[in-house]
Order: C-alpha cells, then sequence, then structure tokens
C-alpha cells in the first residue's frame, strides 16, 4: 500500500504486507538509477563476540557464486557494492534504467539466499584477516580504533567494524546463521531507490522478491552509549608522525541543531580556510593534514579533531587546538566567516544530491534517522537559519574540558598531555 508522496522531491513510498519499506526518488532528467536495499542492523548490533560478522555475509547465493553475481552486474555495465557502517548495512548498485529488474534479482538474491558454505568463510576469514593488517598499518585507522574503544567504552559502537583476529577467526556458520535469520527480517529491510525510475514497477519488484519473508521477532532496543573522557597514549616506534585525535560528545542526528553543528565543523577544521588549517598548518607550520570531523547516530555523536605532526611540536598542536575551542566559546564567529561557512555547507549538500547513487543514499538515511524526507529548500533555509549565538552556545556546550577524549600514537617515547592542559 501506498504511504505518502513527496512532491517536491518526486519521492514515494509503500510498505509491504510484511513491513518491507520501499522508497524511491524519481529523476527524469537520467538514464541510470541507483538501487539499494539497506539493512537496519550495522556493526552496532553485533555481541563482542559477533564483531565484524557482517563482512561474512558478503558471498555467493543458493542461486549465483561469487563470479556469477560479479558477471551478472558486468554484464548490464552497472557496478555492486556492499558494505557494512555502525548503524547500518548496504547492498547496492548502479545501471541503466532498462536493467533496474537485473539488478533487483541481483540484490534480491544476495539478501534473501547467502550460502553460508564452510569453504567461503574460511575463505572470507582469510581476507578479511588480510583485511585487519592492512588496517593496522594505517595510522590514522589506527588511532580512530583507539580513540573509538575509549571514548565508548565497553559499547558495542567503540568496536571496529571490521572485528578483531579472536572474532574473526572464531566465527562458524552457526554463528553466522543465527546472526542473519535475527536480523535480517521485514520489519528491518529498507529498498530505496533513485533515478529514471517508476515507483510502481519498484514495488511489484519488491513484492516478488520480499513479500513472501516472514515476520519475526521484533528487535531488542539499543542502549545509548556512555562517553568517557579519557587520555590514551599508544607508543608504536615504527612510525615517523606523531598522530592525535581529539573528541566531545555531540548532538544524535536528529537533532533540530544538527545544521549549527555542521556549520560549527565547518569553521572550526572542515576545509582549507577553517581555523585549524589556516592557524595550525598555513601559519604555523605544524601539521600537513589537519581537520574536525563530526559523527551522528541515532542517539549520540561526537566531534573530534585529527592532526599528524612531529612529537616534538605535538604539544604545540594540541594547545593551539585547544586555543581553538576557547576562541570559539568566548566570542562570535564574525559575519563574514558565518556567510563562507554557510555558502560551502549548501554547495556540499546541493553537490552531494546531484547524482542518484547519493540520491538512494540520502533516502535511506533520511528514513531511518528522521522518518521524513527533507527539500532541498528546507535544507538550504536550516542552514540560512543558523545564528553566530547558536554556534558560540553549542561550542560552549561540547568545550568541556571535562569531556575531551585525548587519543595519541606514535613513538612518543616520554611525551604525555595532562587534563589541566586541555582547559578551554
Amino acid at each position: 500500500m501506498a504511504d505518502a508522496v513527496q512532491t517536491l522531491r518526486d519521492i514515494e513510498v509503500a510498505t509491504l504486507k510484511n513491513g518491507v519499506r520501499v522508497i524511491s526518488e524519481e529523476m527524469g532528467h537520467v538514464r541510470s538509477v541507483s538501487l539499494g536495499v539497506w539493512i537496519r542492523t550495522g556493526s552496532r548490533r553485533e555481541t563482542s563476540e559477533e564483531n565484524g560478522i557482517e563482512h561474512m555475509l558478503f558471498k555467493g547465493t543458493k542461486n549465483r557464486s561469487a563470479e556469477e553475481i560479479a558477471r551478472s552486474v558486468d554484464s548490464i555495465g552497472g557496478g555492486l557494492d556492499a558494505f557494512t557502517a555502525k548503524e547500518m548495512v548496504s547492498y547496492n548498485t548502479k545501471v541503466l534504467d532498462e536493467h533496474l529488474p537485473v539488478a533487483f534479482d541481483v540484490l534480491a538474491d544476495l539478501v534473501r539466499n547467502p550460502l553460508f558454505r564452510e569453504e567461503d568463510i574460511e575463505k572470507e576469514k582469510g581476507v578479511i584477516l588480510e583485511e585487519l593488517k592492512m588496517d593496522v598499518d594505517n595510522p590514522e585507522y589506527l588511532l580512530h580504533d583507539i580513540f573509538s574503544s575509549n571514548f565508548w567504552k565497553d559499547h558495542p559502537l567503540g568496536k571496529p567494524i571490521i572485528g578483531s583476529k579472536e572474532t574473526v577467526r572464531a566465527f562458524d556458520r552457526g554463528m553466522i546463521d543465527s546472526y542473519y535469520q535475527r536480523y535480517y527480517s521485514p520489519s528491518n529491510i529498507l529498498i530505496t531507490a533513485a533515478g529514471n525510475l517508476n515507483h510502481g514497477q519498484l514495488v511489484d519488484l519488491a513484492r516478488e522478491h520480499f513479500e513472501d519473508l516472514q515476520i519475526s521477532s521484533q528487535l531488542a532496543p539499543e542502549v545509548a552509549p556512555v562517553p568517557h573522557a579519557r587520555l590514551v597514549f599508544r607508543n608504536k616506534t615504527s612510525l615517523e608522525q606523531t598522530h592525535l585525535y581529539m573528541g566531545v560528545p555531540a548532538y544524535p542526528f536528529s537533532h533540530p541543531l544538527r545544521f549549527a553543528c555542521y556549520t560549527l565543523n565547518t569553521i572550526l577544521g572542515g576545509g582549507m580556510s577553517s581555523r585549524l588549517f589556516q592557524n595550525i598548518r598555513e601559519k604555523q607550520g605544524l601539521a600537513y593534514a589537519v581537520y574536525s570531523e563530526l559523527a551522528m547516530y541515532r542517539d549520540t555523536g561526537y566531534m573530534a579533531i585529527y592532526a599528524g605532526t612531529a612529537v616534538e611540536t605535538a604539544g604545540k598542536v594540541i594547545e593551539s587546538i585547544v586555543k581553538e575551542f576557547r576562541e570559539m566559546k568566548e566570542n562570535l564567529v564574525p559575519a563574514e566567516e558565518l556567510r563562507r561557512a554557510k555558502d560551502n555547507l549548501k554547495g556540499s549538500f546541493m553537490l552531494g544530491l546531484e547524482s542518484t547513487s547519493s540520491r538512494m543514499g540520502n533516502l535511506a538515511r533520511q528514513d531511518m534517522y528522521l522518518g521524513r524526507f527533507i527539500t532541498l529548500d528546507e535544507m538550504l533555509e536550516s542552514i540560512e537559519a543558523v545564528t553566530a549565538e547558536q554556534v558560540r552556545q553549542i561550542a560552549r556546550e561540547f568545550f568541556n574540558p571535562k569531556n575531551i577524549t585525548l587519543a595519541v600514537l606514535g613513538n612518543l617515547g616520554e611525551f604525555r598531555i595532562k587534563r589541566e592542559d586541555l582547559d578551554c
């Protein structure tokens, strides 16, 4: 049955009898369609023993080998991708509009008919273990892992999406099948598509492939994580640079002040004209890479700053970051700087919605996190409504030295920072 029609973005929504949601956005000026099947799980839903298990599902099916899956999409000039995030899993593809039925059949096969053969499981374990080695060799990834595990200590959000050597080696067919049966249920499945398509055809394809899926029990409610303010120093003598990550609790995705948060992040470290980039890299020459980022989830979030520098200048970089925190708490952002940040955000959002794949993903995120769809005009008006006072109030709330988590990785020697050094 049709639930709603969002005329300003040509968005249509339907829900199958078993609870699977189908959302489309027509873009009549293109010849492609991006299609995604989303599972409302992600690494956050995994137990400690299951950490990383979602990666084990991306193999062959009862109808197609892994090679045949790849060939099915390659033969129609499309691209196929699957990924796990903290709060969602995506199987998605982009094809010419005429090939939508074939693309839908392939994605549905991946989601509905995983094989879980022992030999495939062992091969995939080997692949993931090699990926883990690659990640450990990447200092930015390793630092982020150290930060998350301390910031959200003992909570699934703090665990790496890919898992650990111990959990991956312990996976077996029974564990994987149990996880699949628990989470791949109709109320947990969302289908989104954007491009040159017909909503009725998409719903018909969804009915054909998903309406026979049996309803299972409701999922237990998620437990919100409690942020921990910790100072963590990890020695890795093979590194030439010292890498640091400084973060604070932030708002969840649905918070009414999220656009003011985006604005604060843009001003602080969101680009080459940001305060951190200009002051730490351009004026002081202390770092090649320095930026801030904002991560928002269903019930929590964080804002963090990354910088890579020499161990001799790490203290000066941290001092400079703290100085920027203090400046944003004490003084209003000048009108010209606020204007630049707003225009930057507007451009980023608008350019980010130009392709069918970005619109398809946007539909999923807005449905999962907001339960409604925002027009471009509403998005631009929300950015325009941000005030300098809102930015300052958020800075005052976020940049509390008692709430700062700092993770430092490198050949540190005796280098340490104390809590009082973070006083802003």
